[in-house]
């Protein structure tokens, strides 16, 4: 499937009185593509019935429908990313489609608190666990902590931030298209991320005590000693 192709499918969503929205999203969506990428659209319906806008996945496309609630519900944290950097290419509400993509994409300044304060608990948690892990000699569990780690510190980064977590195949993406200085850079973050996440701690606690947090972290007492000595292992 082509960009002609998909051309004709908005010309066809203009025609179906059902469609009220089509929004472009992935790869393409952010000038990503390759010759793998698939084309990836939601369409937003007045309501769900059987046609051929029921939702399909191919190797050339990858269709969700979804109604214009369900649109509106950003309880799907995971999903919202899809969102950011999307393109809405049928929108018969005057606006509204768009402005449904837009909450999807872009978090309230409550919710990003809130997440901040749940991925940097669950950060300083695993490093905890991994520390006191290596501390007894047990390397494995340590390194499955610090792996697992990642995904709670990305959370926690970017909800400082006031923004989504990315998925990790938009994480240089994310990083060059709207940077947030050092050293959350699109050059040597993901490499410190891969190598040392916890080595990112010293930079994550000045940033969450700059930021408000501090309450979570001094939560943890005198543990965070732990944290900050210096791994030989």
């Amino acid at each position: 499937m082509t960009m002609t192709d998909v051309n004709d499918l908005v010309a066809r969503a203009y025609g179906d009185p059902a469609v009220v929205g089509m929004v472009l999203t992935g790869s393409r969506a952010r000038g990503l593509a390759t010759r793998y990428s698939d084309i990836d659209l939601c369409v937003v319906v007045s309501e769900r019935r059987e046609s051929w806008w029921q939702g399909r996945r191919t190797a050339e496309v990858d269709a969700f429908v979804c109604t214009v609630d369900e649109l509106a519900d950003t309880s799907d944290i995971w999903q919202r990313y899809a969102f950011r950097g999307a393109q809405v290419l049928v929108d018969k509400l005057d606006g509204v489609i768009a402005q449904l993509v837009q909450r999807q994409a872009v978090p309230t300044q409550a919710e990003a608190n809130t997440w901040a304060r749940e991925g940097l608990d669950g950060y300083v948690n695993l490093l905890y666990r991994a520390a006191k892990s290596r501390r007894d000699g047990d390397l494995a569990a340590a390194a499955l902590d610090i792996a697992e780690s990642v995904s709670w510190l990305l959370t926690t980064i970017f909800a400082l931030h006031g923004r989504l977590r990315p998925y990790n195949k938009y994480l240089r993406w994310e990083l060059t298209t709207c940077p947030m200085g050092e050293p959350w850079s699109a050059d040597t973050l993901p490499e410190r991320l891969l190598h040392d996440p916890a080595g990112l701690f010293p930079d994550i606690e000045r940033l969450a005590r700059e930021r408000g947090l501090a309450d979570v972290l001094d939560a943890w007492g005198d543990d965070l000693h732990l944290l900050r000595q210096p791994r030989t292992a």
